[in-house]
Parts: structure tokens; sequence; C-alpha cells
């Protein structure tokens, strides 16, 4: 069964990190792409970064403070965020997908005060 657990949200103070981590089970990097997204109450989920087997990509306004990577011993995969602003705060879900099959996580609220 595919499952993605997220964690490591908080509050953050604007010009601070946090580390986000999504905890994989059922699959590996080699058989699906994880995504990080984000999601404001009333708004759409955000697409904030990719990785798969052989990629990495970024949407254009998180590139330079936000940085997705994997352990694949570990089976996670981690979004890095730097230089946070108030606008960051949402809720953070790790996606994990292929052609015809997409699996969410639950979320991990994050909260950045100015």
């Amino acid at each position: 069964e595919v499952e993605l657990v997220e964690s490591g949200g908080g509050l953050a103070q604007a010009g601070g990190s946090l580390k986000l981590s999504c905890a994989l089970s059922g699959f590996t990097l080699d058989d699906y792409a994880v995504a990080w997204f984000r999601q404001v109450p009333g708004k759409e989920k955000e697409d904030l970064a990719c990785i798969s087997k052989t990629d990495i990509h970024y949407a254009d306004f998180v590139k330079g403070r936000f940085t997705i990577s994997a352990d694949n011993d570990r089976n996670m995969v981690y979004l890095q965020m730097n230089s946070l602003k108030p606008e960051d705060t949402a809720v953070y879900y790790c996606n994990a997908r292929r052609v015809l099959s997409t699996y969410w996580g639950k979320g991990t609220l994050v909260t950045v005060s100015s």
C-alpha cells in the first residue's frame, strides 16, 4: 500500500528555515515521482517541487529558496525551505505520482510569522 507521511511543519519566523520530511512506504523513487505542494484555505494547491529517479523541477517562485532532496536508503523525501516569508504559510503536502496514479499525504502545517 502506498503511503506518504509528512512531518517537520511548525512555526517559523520570517527569514528563518524549516525542513519538511515525507516518509514513503509501499513504493520508491524508482516507481514514482514525489512532489511537494502547498495549499492555503480557499486556494488551489500549488506545485512547489518534484523529484524523480532522474530529474528535479521547481516552481519558479521557490527557486533559490526551497530545495527538494531524497534519501533513497531511508525512503524519504525532504523539502528544505529557507528565507521563509509570511506568504509561505500553508499546509504542505507530499504527493507521489506516475501515469494514472497519484497519492497524497495528510499534510503538515507551516506558519511563518512576520
